[in-house]
């Protein structure tokens, strides 16, 4: 169990962290305007633009929007699910408690700062 963390510590880090689910669920769905990805991607590049090159452009640059979206959607649920299993706040790679100032910022986060720091320099 997560010791380092209040109760209320993590009450309120699972509200963060389910206010940004539906925020992102939301804007995905109004970027997508209920459509798939794949459907999504098609209508922009069959837009009618003068500029076939700008189009292609346009379709990237809105795939990777989504992709973006879409993957830190899937890290915010990923962090809820370990709320839920009580290993919510724990390095994945050292076992050791995420500090709560971190966890503020950046609520999906799986490691602490200086293991965080090891794996960007590892890059």
């Amino acid at each position: 169990m997560t010791t380092h963390l209040t109760a209320g510590q993590r009450a309120l880090l699972q509200a963060e962290l389910e206010l940004r689910q539906r925020q992102l669920s939301r804007q995905l769905e109004v970027h997508q305007e209920g459509r798939s990805r794949v459907e999504h991607a098609r209508d922009v590049l069959a837009q009618d633009f003068d500029d076939a090159p700008q189009r292609a452009m346009d379709r990237e640059v809105d795939m990777a929007l989504s992709e973006i979206d879409t993957q830190e959607l899937a890290a915010v649920g990923r962090a809820l699910a370990r709320v839920q299993a009580d290993d919510y706040g724990l390095c994945v790679d050292c076992g050791g408690g995420i500090p709560f100032d971190r966890l503020k910022v950046e609520p999906q986060a799986l490691r602490c700062v200086a293991c965080e720091s090891r794996r960007e320099q590892g890059r």
